[in-house]
């Protein structure tokens, strides 16, 4: 296997259109934290996520990650369609950034971008269960569909949501 570079730039709307579907392709993310002692732990949930690319997700504040976000806030996060097949055009997102328990004080906001995305939430008895928000400073996406086979886009998130691509890398198979 061979990774290219490109140096031709993707504008910057393609790559929010091609962020927000693949966003939209799963309502559950894999939430990747790191533990007191340096060790990698995955935490899958439902989330939603804002228009600023923030994503929301619930936990118990005595989960493993939540416990894990306090004291290190470095997140990854994967999002992907899991009825993929093997073989055909993938797609999917990670985002990279940190987290925090929201504040109650504050967590109108995010409970408002998680209410919109699971109408059933308002309903739901949740006990001592926390919001939680992410904020990406990087992404990193393939859409295979429209970008082509083996591309991948990596683009820094800016603070108002808008996007700036940095690379794109293309995994070619073979030995080169």
């Amino acid at each position: 296997m061979t990774i290219g570079r490109s140096k031709r730039p993707i504008a910057a709307a393609r790559i929010e259109t091609a962020a927000r579907r693949l966003l939209d392709a799963s309502t559950l993310c894999a939430i990747a934290t790191v533990s007191t002692d340096g060790r990698a732990h995955v935490n899958t949930a439902y989330f939603a996520w804002s228009r600023e690319f923030a994503v929301v997700w619930l936990s118990d504040p005595h989960a493993l990650h939540s416990r894990n976000v306090r004291a290190n806030g470095s997140v990854a996060i994967a999002v992907y369609d899991s009825s993929q097949t093997w073989g055909k055009p993938d797609r999917g997102i990670q985002l990279f950034g940190s987290a925090h328990e929201v504040a109650e004080s504050v967590a109108r906001d995010a409970e408002r971008i998680y209410a919109t995305r699971f109408s059933e939430y308002a309903e739901a008895e949740l006990g001592s269960y926390r919001f939680y928000r992410f904020r990406p400073r990087r992404l990193k996406l393939f859409e295979e569909p429209v970008l082509g086979a083996g591309v991948f886009v990596t683009a820094r998130i800016r603070s108002e949501g808008g996007v700036a691509w940095e690379r794109t890398e293309i995994y070619r198979g073979g030995s080169g």
